[in-house]
């Protein structure tokens, strides 16, 4: 969220690109990591937000790309953007997100206590992770069912059983891809937050998109290849600004006249060459020369 002038806050959306490398191993299981990453950001509504990102993820090779993975949180405009630009892609939930429904069960009070304990919440967040949706959702399931006078129970068990396809963390390890969306939340914090939400900014809505097309450059180090279209495409507005500025204050000549006719009584010379239509230049324009300077000193 960017804070606009007058007290309003818009929303910012963020993508971020990069490629997944193989699994390295490490004491606490195989770590994977997404490197040559580059960011898309803009302040629009969602549709419009797929179609400029459009661009960006033709640049980085969408089409030809051998598998494609899109890890994101729950949002339903997330779905229709992947849908829009590569249907068959492996869909995540990012897991902190899926974690936290299973948290909102110990957070439901009951004359008993929490509707799920907080250990019973952490043993589920850890199998949901390890051991995938099925047996996680079919304990949640019986807990909903047995207090139907808690319809809240309801919604955060909607919430996951909707997006089960999503949450098969252990195949989607097993195949290498990640299942945590950081690389997006730090591009929220640092492409973003570290430019547009200093202490006391508040900005003009028009110009917050080209500020952010300058940190999304600046922070995938494309800044070079980003000026020289940014140089070239200045350069280009100000000849156009000075062919514009030029014709207002020089207009054009006026068209010469047609040739005179003649007789055989008189001959009527020729219309006398066109004349610029411009005002000749004020005296107090002109360079006041030296040779003229010297004159009025000797004539005093």
């Amino acid at each position: 969220m960017v804070p606009i002038v007058g007290g309003q806050w818009m929303e910012v959306r963020t993508l971020a690109v990069g490629e997944v490398q193989p699994p390295r191993m490490t004491p606490e299981g195989p770590l994977i990591q997404t490197t040559h990453l580059s960011y898309f950001s803009r302040l629009t509504d969602s549709t419009t937000f797929a179609e400029l990102a459009l661009l960006e993820l033709h640049r980085r090779g969408i089409e030809t790309a051998g598998r494609v993975g899109a890890v994101v949180d729950g949002a339903e405009w997330c779905q229709s953007f992947i849908d829009y630009h590569y249907g068959e892609a492996v869909r995540i939930l990012d897991l902190p997100h899926a974690a936290e429904h299973i948290t909102l069960f110990g957070q439901i009070a009951t004359p008993e206590g929490p509707l799920v304990t907080p250990t019973e919440c952490a043993r589920l967040r850890h199998a949901l992770k390890h051991d995938g949706p099925e047996g996680v959702l079919a304990e949640l399931r019986a807990v909903v069912a047995a207090h139907p006078e808690l319809p809240e129970a309801a919604k955060p068990l909607a919430y996951l059983e909707k997006r089960q396809a999503q949450l098969d963390y252990p195949q989607f390890a097993a195949a290498g891809w990640p299942v945590g969306s950081g690389m997006v939340e730090s591009a929220n914090k640092l492409v973003v937050e570290d430019r547009l939400k200093g202490a006391g900014m508040h900005w003009v809505e028009v110009n917050v998109n080209p500020m952010l097309a300058l940190r999304n450059a600046w922070c995938a180090d494309r800044w070079a290849e980003s000026w020289q279209v940014i140089e070239r495409e200045q350069r280009r507005h100000m000849v156009v600004q000075r062919q514009a500025r030029r014709a207002r204050h020089h207009p054009a000549l006026e068209p010469a006249a047609p040739p005179a006719t003649t007789c055989a009584a008189c001959v009527v010379p020729a219309a006398s060459p066109p004349v610029c239509a411009t005002k000749p230049p004020h005296p107090w324009t002109r360079a006041w020369s030296i040779r003229r300077q010297r004159a009025l000193a000797d004539a005093a």
